[in-house]
């Protein structure tokens, strides 16, 4: 059966590295939002060319132009024996619209990567990025340094406002059977297997 997932989980869970082992351990496409907008900007398309004018505004960019282009995206053959969704939906309608969008071939997996807030921010404040600084890199030999958005006060207050528009959504898919939470304050392995059960589990009970 094919593996159509939607990862979930606030900044510093996880989320987009166990996306990206999801999707190679089933050889489906993760579907970055952040990546298919830059691809469509990129390739001229009429959705990417609304997305660049209002990217380049500082907006943010419409449910409608994003459905657009997560739909375009999964319309591809490579998604058709599934996919891992990553950054989207963000929000009820978006979620609406993607259920619109598919049809009943597979069940839609929900998972929610959950880690206790202060461990997020003692991950993400503790992060640190290549550029002039104290500390060296391992993998370039460069300096390392925090980015500004990376500090305690800043982290607290980006999980504010991602529980804050993030929660509606959890709750939207917390009522469906196939809707699986997973303890993210473990080993990335451990995650890993638990992402592994909570597929497996819907789809053995979808057969």
């Amino acid at each position: 059966m094919a593996v159509r997932l939607v990862m979930m989980g606030a900044p510093g869970a996880g989320k987009g590295t166990q996306a990206e082992r999801v999707a190679r351990e089933h050889g489906v496409p993760r579907v970055s939002t952040g990546d298919i907008l830059r691809e469509a900007v990129q390739a001229g398309s009429p959705l990417g060319k609304a997305a660049k004018a209002v990217m380049a505004s500082g907006a943010l960019v419409s449910d409608d132009v994003v459905i657009g282009i997560v739909r375009d995206r999964l319309a591809r053959p490579d998604a058709a024996k599934g996919f891992v969704l990553d950054g989207f939906p963000r929000t009820v309608a978006q979620a609406e619209a993607l259920d619109e969008s598919l049809d009943h071939a597979a069940p839609l997996v929900v998972v929610d990567i959950e880690v206790p807030t202060e461990v997020l921010v003692s991950r993400l404040s503790s992060r640190r990025i290549c550029a002039p600084g104290a500390t060296v890199c391992e993998k370039c030999g460069g300096k390392l340094v925090q980015r500004p958005d990376d500090t305690a006060d800043v982290v607290r207050e980006r999980l504010r406002v991602y529980e804050r528009d993030t929660q509606p959504l959890v709750e939207f898919y917390r009522r469906r059977e196939t809707f699986r939470a997973v303890d993210g304050d473990q080993t990335p392995e451990g995650v890993a297997r638990d992402i592994a059960a909570a597929i497996a589990s819907v789809l053995g009970a979808k057969r």
